[in-house]
């Protein structure tokens, strides 16, 4: 190499500096490794997140695969970013699963008991029963479809990322003998630390127990009760499903939780700034915030709009991607609040539009939310208490108004109530009275904001970016075929075994074998010492 360079130099000098520069460039350039990874998302809002995940992976330089439904919601067929594979998936759309959500909501109005909850969440997790059941039923095809299986073996993937809220991406990986890198806060039968990470019940929450880390002893019951009801419905709803298909087609059988116990690495959508503390593992990495970035500006309507509100600032209120609209007898209530309120309002809302509107209320069927709740004119976020939402809050230093709905939008804004960054009204409880009372509170009172902007310097004081902690994490996987090294091997224990039952039996059966010993010898001594006694005195 030096000999060739000194050479073009005495010919062309200027053409000699510039390959020796070059070189030296590229010697201090990080060496750029394009993966082939398989990704395998669940639709809805969860696609959101690994959407920007997908798009960071292939800026990086990384080939990406995406295997969706052919109903999908919002997974595109044709995208710059990926490759995608779609397969036929059973009737279940968007349109289906409003309905659940409306009935939901129109059932939690009407009646708020204990038995009113137990009916929602049966519903809920039915309808999670059913999702899964499909994707199981389309993977048993793909399983003997020998054209498509001959695509994925010969594609040589490097791994397979995948959402375990649905877990057919976890078994395809097991087929396929790829590392597993799992984008996740959910899985099918709760929250993903309880599945690999030791969770004592009396200090951490279950899901949906509307609980905080602060249990006395009725609360602990409480979450005792909830985690048995998870635990049944692991066993015997959602497992039977993936159970069946791992012994049919996996070589030794498995079953779906051991599966998720084997991944390399979970990418965790939260952190310790926004969850409470509890024991975690090796390969769980924490990515909380990972989709926030800074505010860009405002489409200038918007910004005019936003502007003219002057000093008063901008309420903001979306319900996610999944939710539409309020029942109307609710949305007229909100509205007519609003409507009072000396801020502007932007009202992500796609139903029918209020009586009760106010010229200061902006109905929007979209909103560029990261970019609103970066405006230094927003005052308080109304939302719903999806996990993007929650965080962009945090990441921006701005309060939330919780009117949580399904699933785990209370357990987020709990989070947020606890440490005094936001405030919950039970969307059973909703009407003109509270919500005025509770957005004034969140809006006057400065301590919701304070605790929320202490919040956002906590999150952003980091020494790596979420995103990128992601990024080298699925790299890092690539580049040593998995990591096993950071995985327990808990999971291959039974449960007696992992709590030492089979160690605590064996130490009473010795203890109590010694102390019997003990007593037949003293009582055999005291025996015989009688027994002479008797024959001396004869």
């Amino acid at each position: 190499m030096s000999l060739s360079i000194s050479g073009t130099m005495s010919l062309h000098p200027m053409c000699g500096v510039f390959v020796l520069l070059s070189i030296c460039l590229i010697s201090f350039t990080t060496p750029c490794y394009g993966g082939n990874i398989l990704v395998f998302p669940v639709d809805g809002s969860h696609w959101i997140n690994m959407k920007v995940l997908v798009e960071e992976l292939h800026a990086r330089g990384h080939n990406i695969t995406v295997i969706r439904g052919s109903t999908s919601w919002y997974i595109a067929e044709k995208s710059p970013l990926y490759t995608s594979i779609t397969v036929e998936l059973g009737e279940y759309n968007e349109t289906s699963f409003q309905l659940v959500l409306q009935e939901q909501m129109r059932v939690c109005r009407c009646d708020a008991s204990v038995l009113t909850f137990l009916k929602i969440n049966n519903s809920f997790m039915s309808m999670i029963n059913n999702v899964n059941f499909l994707w199981c039923e389309v993977l048993e095809k793909n399983f003997d479809d020998d054209n498509l299986l001959k695509i994925l073996i010969d594609s040589r993937y490097d791994l397979v990322l995948t959402d375990p809220a649905v877990s057919a991406g976890v078994v395809l990986a097991k087929y396929l003998k790829l590392p597993l890198v799992l984008n996740v806060r959910w899985i099918p039968g709760g929250e993903g630390h309880f599945a690999v990470a030791p969770s004592p019940l009396s200090y951490i929450p279950v899901p949906r127990s509307g609980l905080t880390d602060k249990m006395d002893f009725l609360k602990r019951i409480k979450n005792l009760f909830f985690h048995s009801i998870v635990v049944l419905h692991q066993k015997f709803y959602l497992g039977p499903h993936y159970d069946a298909l791992c012994d049919k087609y996996i070589e030794g059988g498995c079953d779906v939780f051991s599966l998720l116990q084997e991944a390399d690495i979970w990418l965790f959508r939260s952190d310790f700034v926004f969850d409470f503390p509890r024991p975690t593992m090796p390969n769980i990495v924490y990515i909380g915030g990972f989709q926030c970035k800074p505010a860009q500006p405002l489409p200038a309507d918007l910004e005019q709009f936003v502007q003219s509100a002057g000093e008063h600032g901008v309420i903001i209120m979306t319900l996610g991607t999944l939710v539409n609209a309020l029942p109307a007898e609710v949305t007229e209530e909100i509205a007519s609040v609003f409507a009072k309120m000396p801020q502007k309002v932007i009202w992500k809302h796609k139903g029918e539009r209020p009586s009760t509107l106010g010229n200061n209320t902006l109905i929007v069927d979209w909103m560029p939310q990261k970019d609103l709740l970066g405006h230094p004119q927003t005052k308080v976020f109304v939302a719903h208490g999806g996990t993007n939402g929650v965080q962009e809050a945090i990441y921006h230093g701005v309060p939330v108004l919780g009117i949580p709905l399904f699933f785990d939008q209370y357990d987020n804004l709990l989070r947020l109530q606890e440490r005094g960054a936001g405030k919950i009204i039970p969307f059973a409880d909703v009407n003109s009275q509270t919500f005025e009372q509770a957005l004034k509170e969140v809006l006057h009172q400065e301590s919701y904001r304070q605790n929320i902007e202490r919040l956002s310097r906590l999150h952003r004081d980091q020494p790596i970016a979420p995103m990128d902690r992601a990024v080298f994490w699925v790299e890092y996987v690539m580049r040593h075929k998995g990591a096993p090294h950071l995985r327990t091997e808990a999971y291959k224990m039974p449960w007696y075994s992992y709590y030492c039952v089979d160690v605590m039996v064996f130490l009473l059966s010795a203890a109590a074998v010694l102390l019997l010993s003990t007593l037949a010898i003293f009582r055999f001594l005291c025996c015989s010492r009688k027994r002479k006694t008797k024959d001396k005195q004869h």
